[in-house]
C-alpha cells in the first residue's frame, strides 16, 4: 500500500490534521487528526511502498513499546487511513 501524495498534513491550531473535501452537494468537510505516533507513521512512510509490518517497525525503533501493542496501534492506524481514502488504490 501506498499514501496518496495529494494529501498533506497540516498543522492547525496546535493539532496535525488533514482536511478531506466533501465530494459534491451536502458532503461534510471531514477532518483526520494525527497524534504525534500517527504523525510519525505518516511522515517515514509517505513515498514509501509499505505494509502493516513496517508501520509496526516504525513505532518499534521510535517508542519503548511492546511488539503486541505496536501491531495493534499500527494496524487502526492504516484502517483509519484507508477508510479515509488516504492511501492509492491496490
Amino acid at each position: 500500500m501506498k499514501i496518496n501524495p495529494i494529501y498533506k498534513v497540516r498543522k492547525i491550531a496546535g493539532e496535525n490534521i488533514i482536511l478531506l473535501q466533501g465530494k459534491t452537494g451536502g458532503d461534510m468537510t471531514r477532518v483526520v487528526a494525527f497524534n504525534e505516533s500517527a504523525l510519525l507513521m505518516w511522515d517515514s512512510l509517505q513515498g514509501k511502498d509499505f505494509t502493516v509490518d513496517d508501520a509496526v517497525a516504525v513505532l518499534l525503533d521510535n517508542y519503548d513499546v511492546e511488539e503486541a501493542t505496536a501491531r495493534a496501534d499500527a494496524g487502526k492506524w492504516v484502517e483509519t487511513i484507508r477508510e479515509n481514502g488516504l492511501l492509492l488504490p491496490e
